[in-house]
């Protein structure tokens, strides 16, 4: 067997064992009774010790160096290309440390979830400590690995080829601009009379909604469920792909659009090559194209007026024996599109977004690169958040640097893809739109053409090509930022 093809086989058996590691992942966040932890926590620590160890064995080096030689096609070399970037990535760590990272992780973010409802700081910030100096070891291992600052060695993890330097440039950028737009924008709206939704709308009524609304952006159910967790995301494996949302029952309008989102991750998932299953050529190709389609759905086509319109009606079918008039198309699109200055970021508009995003980056980035320590993040947090949403969140840890799942298990240079993503969204749509009639497809109800392109142009890619050459191959450009600031000013002046 050639080397290359040894490669291929190697990678799927740790393709199998990361399947089993992403539903027990699932289940743990989803499912699981809060007594089973401390064991599901040593096991998955267990498991992700074998995984990476099967990420390096010795005779991988060997590998690589004959397939090099080898007689490979285009598609073989971008999966060479893939299997040595995570091989690389995988062959710096110790077990040692891969291990203490799980268990520090799986403790932290389990004892989050009742820390955060009681605002225990103190509570929480004795698990984090650990997680930070972990992950600060990482980085730095990384970093010398590769050459990199320590926070742009954890950023390469996410998005490939992207350095905080470029980003830095990217966000300045957008802070010179958004304050502005974001105050005229709640100017315009503050004239603006609409219904809130009031009472209670029950759970079970809520999810078959957000089932109706799946059927309709085309989730395959033969290959994923929704379910219930504290915080929203969408885990699994492309041929079972679990998402999941959270419910209130004084209201429906997070959960929905939360189910919307997570579905545009989904389709992303079980749109990926198949003949590529296994493989991280057949994967997603970076967190911001990831978001990229999860924003697509919820922002591009979910707060667009024709899907408006579906959603209006859909749930007004549902939620029976509420004022008539919450169900319009006009007050759904006002409560879609209203632009607030609030302290949580999975709950925030689209305009406000990019601060809270951009406020975790300047954080997560000094704290990586030792700049500052762990427990100046709530003082930073509360600095930020006033300059940038004009908000304090002093002694408020819950909604302000407690708020959010993915510091508690280390991840760490995760936060920019949420804007990146929102950035490749806008631009893909432009482009979209000069071959597809958006409005017309969304208006019919058979969303089928926005599916075909994203297919052709995003999902069906995996990982063969780098992200700059995705985006120049779908849009003609790489990443241009000026798709997403011309995208909110035409939706919102």
């Amino acid at each position: 067997m050639s080397a290359f093809n040894q490669l291929i086989q190697h990678s799927k058996k740790i393709s199998h064992f990361n399947h089993l590691a992403a539903i027990c992942g699932w289940d743990q966040a989803s499912m699981m009774p809060s007594g089973g932890n401390q064991a599901r926590s040593e096991a998955m620590a267990e498991l992700s010790v074998h995984i990476h160890g099967l990420h390096t064995q010795p005779q991988l080096a060997d590998w690589f160096a004959e397939a090099e030689n080898e007689s490979l096609d285009t598609q073989q070399l971008a999966t060479l290309r893939e299997l040595k970037r995570q091989w690389s990535q995988a062959n710096v760590l110790p077990e040692s440390l891969v291990q203490a990272k799980s268990l520090a992780g799986s403790k932290c973010e389990h004892a989050w979830r009742s820390q955060r409802g009681e605002n225990d700081w103190q509570g929480f910030e004795k698990n984090w400590a650990e997680v930070v100096k972990l992950s600060q070891e990482e980085a730095q291992i990384r970093a010398e690995a590769n050459g990199l600052s320590p926070y742009d060695a954890m950023l390469d993890i996410y998005e490939p080829g992207t350095s905080s330097a470029s980003l830095d440039v990217l966000f300045s950028d957008v802070k010179t601009w958004l304050p502005d737009l974001i105050n005229q924008v709640i100017d315009k709206q503050s004239s603006e009379h609409f219904i809130q939704p009031q009472g209670n709308f029950d759970t079970n009524q809520q999810k078959a909604l957000g089932l109706e609304v799946m059927k309709l952006l085309q989730f395959d159910f033969e290959h994923g469920r929704l379910d219930e967790s504290v915080h929203p995301f969408c885990g699994g494996v492309p041929s079972d792909v679990r998402i999941t949302t959270r419910y209130e029952q004084s209201e429906f309008v997070q959960s929905l659009m939360g189910i919307v989102h997570e579905t545009g991750h989904a389709r992303y998932e079980q749109g990926l090559p198949k003949d590529l299953a296994g493989l991280p050529s057949g994967e997603a190709r970076s967190m911001g194209i990831h978001e990229s389609q999860s924003l697509f759905f919820e922002m591009q086509v979910g707060r667009s007026e024709p899907f408006i319109a579906h959603l209006a009606k859909l749930a007004g079918k549902h939620f029976t024996g509420h004022d008539a008039a919450l169900f319009t198309q006009d007050n759904f699109h006002k409560l879609y599109t209203r632009v607030k200055k609030d302290f949580i970021r999975v709950d925030a508009d689209e305009l406000t977004y990019p601060a809270h995003v951009i406020l975790r980056y300047e954080i997560e980035r000094d704290l990586i690169n030792g700049q500052i320590k762990h427990t100046d993040v709530p003082e930073l947090w509360n600095q930020k958040m006033q300059q940038y949403l004009g908000l304090s969140t002093e002694n408020n840890y819950k909604n302000g640097c407690m708020q959010d799942i993915h510091w508690t298990d280390g991840a760490f240079g995760y936060f920019p893809s949420y804007t990146l993503g929102a950035m490749y969204a806008a631009q893909f749509m432009a482009s979209m739109q000069s071959s597809v009639d958006v409005d017309t497809a969304i208006r019919s109800g058979d969303l089928s053409p926005i599916f075909s392109w994203l297919s052709d142009n995003i999902w069906s890619k995996g990982s063969l090509l780098t992200t700059d050459e995705l985006v120049k191959q779908a849009t003609g450009d790489t990443l241009n930022a000026k798709y997403f600031q011309d995208h909110l000013r035409n939706r919102y002046l």
